[in-house]
């Protein structure tokens, strides 16, 4: 580890002194950064075998894991704490940043010596957080504190973060916030030697899509986590850390748009370079907010030492960019101006402005329980109607505006021919309108209805577009309207697969509006053999059952569902609530360490294209109050009597105490499958919930495609008179 930080203190030496020209000198810096990735691989697997190994001797391991966590969840469990994910943080930078420095190691001979500094300064700034945890010292931020003797067990990795989704959800979203720091790195070094033209974002706009893919399909999973997992029955609640890594994303997609039309036209200068500042300052904040413990959030660390030094970089970051902006106002004058506001260019402006105020929105009232606890010494929070008042209507016309965008030309273009390009979409939308109050009174949510309406024109208007290109094509070069659909999609892969994209977050979109806006849900409390109805369904609790799982050290009740709808069976399904043991105390006996330990929610669900029918249940565990205090009473004089002795009984009595303890969790598994008491269901009926997934997964696909290096005959020249032809067809001309 210290050798790390001293790598990347090299880097940004070297860099500096080679920032004149002198080549040796950047070779050694980018040199010391591959030498950084190096030795934070070695430490991210030292720190992964460790897990596996059940290395109980260093903190970590022994927080975050134990004997009973499963193989796999123990890969996993080193980003679950402040410090292994820390550690991740600077693996990824250092391989982000080694990756990028290969790829322009011939290229940008003035910007990269100060884009090394800075991504090798973060890289010195992130390790030096773990080592501030030896110095200090800080246990929570350096990842393999030791600690004498070891325990023969570990704590166990927390039950709600045993999910696929969860295990893949935290590198995700870090690596998306990684990623983001090259642009801003070049983006810097750009300014810095006043080289503003477009050459920085061809290089860098790759690591920008992989960045943006990341961190949504981050976003994604912890949706699908929180939908499945935490019993709610939401898949996003807008707590603050979710917040915190939406708001990146949405300025990154800005960013990513709004780079085409500096490359197109040599405009926008000073707002891109805004862009990628204030995405990269966001996620520097979506750490703060997860490690610093300032907010109230599900997803947090709670509170720590490292939340400082995280707002002072983001303090030197905003500033320091601030200040260089305006330094380069002169170098960052726009080449040209918008020609009309008929174009392909205004509409980008417009997407822009609109993705910017969600995330700014978003951002105050996120904020805002500081700023009032600022301001009146009261922390007041807001809650889901104040961001879904603001939000909803910004987001419909995103969607309205995303299926324009594509259809216009660059510069100008008539208002006839605008008016020919958007008929057919037009006349699609207006249909969808109309069968949507037929079909499900949509008339009764305008926002429902204005989002199916411009989801339908996007999507018109993506499949127009792909049907007269490959038509154009067709009519050239001859051949199957699929394979001049495939030659059209293969040649030109970064823009359809950015339509993809559209059409994958359209699709999700359509899936929140329905949801949030149709959605059944009812609570109720009901006994073996009652029923009730919720929306058409009839929902009966036909039986409950109870395990003892040993070997994961949880203890699982659940009842059997039965869904019928006009007599006839649906589906059954089995939700379940999962108890995790927890160490006694004065307070909590081994038995009762059982029910008011650790607890998650495995849903039941039956999913299709029209509707998920979803269902939680509580059992009602009060009716074992008495038993399971007796039961602890009676382990607790059986401790009590044996305090002292040498470890060999020690042993022998906490062996004992196990056995004594897993027959008491037994006994109470046993009466409530014998009589079961009343449990409380919360079951919903959401109408297209599965397409937020599908749309999704299309999303993240198209992202790939467009990130996806061109194959060898992707770059293929055309003629000067296939280009024209094309353009008259497409109205381009």
């Amino acid at each position: 580890m210290f050798t790390g930080f001293a790598a990347c203190l090299y880097a940004v030496f070297a860099s500096l002194k080679g920032r004149n020209g002198q080549r040796r000198w950047v070779i050694s810096a980018r040199r010391s950064v591959y030498a950084f990735a190096a030795l934070m691989l070695i430490a991210a697997v030292c720190l992964e075998i460790s897990f596996l190994r059940d290395d109980f001797s260093l903190a970590l391991v022994a927080n975050y894991s134990s004997q009973a966590t499963p193989v796999g969840f123990k890969l996993t469990a080193m980003w679950s704490s402040q410090a292994g994910s820390l550690l991740l943080w600077a693996t990824v930078l250092s391989i982000a940043s080694s990756a990028v420095l290969r790829v322009t190691r011939n290229r940008h001979r003035e910007i990269v010596p100060y884009a090394t500094a800075i991504l090798a300064g973060l890289g010195a700034f992130f390790t030096g957080l773990m080592l501030w945890g030896v110095l200090l010292p800080v246990a929570e931020s350096f990842p393999f504190t030791t600690q004498s003797p070891a325990p023969a067990d570990g704590v166990g990795l927390n039950p709600l973060l045993r999910h696929p989704a969860m295990a893949i959800h935290p590198p995700m979203l870090y690596s998306g916030y990684v990623f983001f720091a090259v642009p801003f790195a070049f983006a810097i070094g750009a300014l810095i030697t006043r080289r503003v033209d477009a050459s920085w974002i061809r290089s860098t706009r790759r690591f920008a899509l992989i960045a943006w893919v990341l961190l949504g399909t981050g976003i994604v999973l912890g949706s699908f986590w929180s939908y499945n997992e935490l019993g709610w029955g939401g898949y996003w609640g807008w707590d603050p850390v979710e917040n915190a890594s939406l708001m990146p994303w949405l300025v990154g997609t800005a960013f990513i748009h709004s780079v085409m039309v500096q490359e197109k036209r040599g405009m926008l200068k000073v707002w891109n370079v805004s862009l990628i500042v204030a995405t990269f300052a966001l996620s520097l904040l979506g750490t703060f907010l997860v490690r610093s413990g300032v907010l109230q959030s599900i997803h947090a660390f709670g509170v720590s030492k490292v939340g400082g030094p995280l707002l002072m970089l983001i303090a030197v970051v905003v500033i320091g960019s601030a200040v260089l902006i305006a330094r380069r106002l002169d170098s960052l004058r726009s080449e040209r101006r918008i020609d009309s506001l008929i174009s392909r260019e205004s509409v980008f402006l417009i997407n822009n402005l609109l993705l910017v105020g969600i995330s700014v929105a978003i951002l105050w009232g996120t904020l805002f329980p500081l700023v009032s606890e600022l301001l009146t010494g009261e922390e007041r929070t807001v809650g889901p109607p104040f961001f879904d008042s603001i939000v909803t209507p910004l987001a419909i016309a995103l969607v309205l505006f995303t299926g324009i965008g594509p259809m216009l030309a660059w510069r100008r273009v008539t208002p006839r021919r605008a008016w020919s390009l958007l008929a057919w979409p037009t006349a699609i939308a207006v249909l969808v309108a109309i069968a949507s109050i037929v079909l499900i009174d949509a008339a009764s949510s305008p926002g429902a209805l204005l989002m199916f309406s411009f989801a339908a024109f996007t999507l018109a208007a993506l499949g127009q577009e792909l049907i007269r290109s490959a038509g154009a094509h067709r009519r050239l070069a001859g051949g199957s309207r699929l394979g001049s659909a495939t030659s059209v999609v293969r040649r030109n892969r970064r823009r359809y697969g950015g339509y993809t994209v559209h059409a994958g977050i359209v699709l999700l979109f359509v899936a929140v509006a329905a949801s949030s806006s149709f959605q059944t849900s009812r609570d109720v409390r009901l006994d073996v053999g009652q029923s009730a109805s919720v929306d058409d369904y009839d929902v009966t609790y036909e039986s409950a059952f109870a395990r003892v799982d040993g070997e994961e050290q949880k203890v699982v009740f659940g009842a059997r569902l039965v869904i019928e709808r006009d007599g006839e069976l649906v589906t059954t399904m089995d939700p379940s609530r999962e108890y995790f043991s927890v160490a006694a105390s004065d307070d909590t006996g081994l038995i009762r360490g059982f029910f008011e330990g650790e607890a998650t929610s495995e849903v039941g669900r039956e999913g299709g294209p029209t509707r998920d029918i979803w269902a939680a249940m509580r059992p009602d565990l009060a009716v074992y109050d008495r038993q399971i205090d007796d039961l602890d009473s009676q382990l607790a004089k059986i401790a009590g009597s044996a305090d002292g002795g040498t470890p060999e009984q020690q042993a022998q009595l906490q062996a004992l105490l196990s056995e004594l303890q897993g027959r008491g969790v037994t006994e109470i598994v046993e009466a409530y499958e014998a009589n079961p008491p009343p449990a409380d269901f919360r079951v919903n009926v959401n109408p297209f919930v599965i397409w937020l997934w599908i749309g999704a997964a299309i999303a993240v696909l198209g992202g790939v495609a467009a990130a996806w290096p061109p194959g060898s005959g992707g770059r293929r020249a055309v003629s000067e008179a296939y280009a024209a032809r094309v353009a008259r067809d497409l109205g381009r001309a």
